[in-house]
């Protein structure tokens, strides 16, 4: 086991050593709501398994669970496999696998301790995020909404359902998982005996969800198996009518994974048929949105014609004005970090 449970590496040289690598790699992601009684000793204990086989991506780690969205050197799937199933509680874990996989989603390992794996908002201590909704397959997911009177509801943030989403579903107009559990409760209050579906991309928000509509007294909530991930590829082993449009938005360097072959959203700054998402080249900015080809080279890959002036400054200046500037609804006094941080500003789910 390693002495240094933390990277130690300058990030700027990992980025590069990913790029440049020609190892395979396998990306993927899993959960498990289980009490953890001592996290940040098990943090620890994760973090020398973990980068003995060398694993990368981001992890968090709570009394309520896991949550992990990684890549694996596939070479060492069988190790990585054998010391999830040395974990008591992460035996017979379901692995989602990448549907696109460029094999550079992740470049260091970064494992936290949080007070939840999925911020919730939820205070209520007789909440049981493990009494989740019936888990629906591929098959079954289908056949209960070919039903009219069903109602599906999209658990992902609005950037994400921008850019691909089932067909029919509630897309709450939500920046954070947080607004959306009350939103939708009051938005589905009168319909506590209606067949609802909830969806996400992995299945972590959704079980959640279910959980807490059960609790609120919903009685008959379901919820997708495995998320949008294992959706797609039971639909694509199966050859089942896949009902997901556009694309599937992923928190990791890809920001995206195509699902069917239509372009649902549009560009932010002109307008045109696009689902590519980006973080705004201005470090101060970083504003994650939507920018086609064309407007990238006129902006620069910035989101405005300010954040494209100001990132063409040299940086002494760009440090010397971000302390009293705001870009993103955002201050940042300490502006020599953000101006040289090389870490992706993605939104929190």
């Amino acid at each position: 086991m390693p002495t240094f449970l933390y990277n130690r590496i300058n990030r700027r040289e990992l980025r590069q050593r990913l790029k440049y690598s020609a190892e395979a790699r396998t990306t993927l992601s899993f959960y498990r709501y289980t009490p953890i009684a001592n996290p940040a000793f098990f943090r620890n204990h994760l973090y020398g398994l973990f980068s003995e086989i060398g694993v990368l991506g981001r992890i968090y780690v709570a009394q309520e669970g896991i949550n992990a969205q990684i890549s694996v050197p596939t070479r060492r799937m069988a190790d990585f496999k054998a010391a999830l199933e040395s974990i008591s509680f992460l035996q017979n874990l379901r692995l989602n696998i990448a549907i696109e996989d460029s094999q550079k989603s992740f470049f260091a390992l970064t494992i936290k301790v949080r007070s939840k794996i999925v911020a919730d908002g939820i205070d209520d201590p007789t909440f049981d995020p493990s009494n989740a909704g019936i888990h629906l397959s591929a098959e079954a997911f289908n056949a209960l909404t070919d039903d009219p009177e069903t109602i599906v509801v999209d658990m992902r943030n609005h950037y994400e359902s921008e850019v691909g989403h089932f067909q029919g579903a509630i897309l709450p107009p939500v920046d954070t998982f947080r607004e959306e559990l009350p939103y939708v409760a009051e938005l589905l209050a009168d319909k506590k005996d209606r067949n609802i579906v909830m969806y996400c991309t992995g299945g972590i928000r959704c079980e959640k969800a279910s959980a807490y509509l059960k609790h609120l007294g919903f009685k008959k909530v379901f919820q997708l198996e495995g998320g949008i991930i294992e959706y797609t590829r039971q639909v694509r082993a199966k050859n089942l009518p896949n009902k997901f449009v556009g694309k599937n938005f992923v928190f990791d360097e890809r920001l995206g994974e195509r699902i069917s072959s239509e372009v649902i959203a549009h560009c932010h700054q002109c307008g045109a048929p696009c689902d590519t998402h980006t973080n705004c080249a201005n470090n101060y900015c970083h504003l994650l949105f939507i920018q086609c080809n064309k407007c990238r080279e006129k902006y620069q890959g910035c989101c405005s014609h300010t954040c494209r002036e100001f990132a063409q400054l040299p940086l002494a200046e760009q440090r010397q004005k971000a302390s009293h500037l705001i870009f993103n609804g955002q201050r940042f006094p300490n502006a020599h970090f953000r101006a040289n941080s090389e870490v992706p500003l993605l939104p929190q789910t």
